[in-house]
């Protein structure tokens, strides 16, 4: 073989081995959102997950935290399960009280 055809072949190895590192990240992130999913399908009513579900529309990042410390709640028993809409909606309530922030307005 020639310097050119195993500088391809290395290409051609560091390209596969790049594309194997990103498929197996891929379904292990695949893994935890599906074990995240089923957690919060025993935590939630379905009504609570639909809620979840469309506020991930409108603020993923959020939601995600959201969904994450729900999981530490059920797990840590300091949340009543099943979770309905009605307490997922004060819970919001709250979060959204303590995150707002004083707007200084210019005149």
């Amino acid at each position: 073989m020639s310097e050119d055809e195993n500088e391809l072949e290395e290409l051609r190895r560091r390209k596969l081995l790049a594309l194997q590192q990103k498929l197996a990240e891929e379904q292990r992130q695949a893994q935890i959102e599906q074990q995240k999913q089923a957690l919060l399908r025993k935590i939630l009513t379905p009504d609570a997950r639909q809620r979840l579900t469309n506020l991930k529309m409108v603020r993923p990042e959020f939601t995600e935290q959201l969904e994450l410390q729900l999981i530490q709640l059920a797990q840590q028993g300091k949340l009543p399960i099943p979770l309905t809409d009605a307490q997922l909606k004060q819970i919001l309530i709250q979060l959204q009280a303590q995150k707002r922030e004083p707007r200084i307005r210019r005149i």
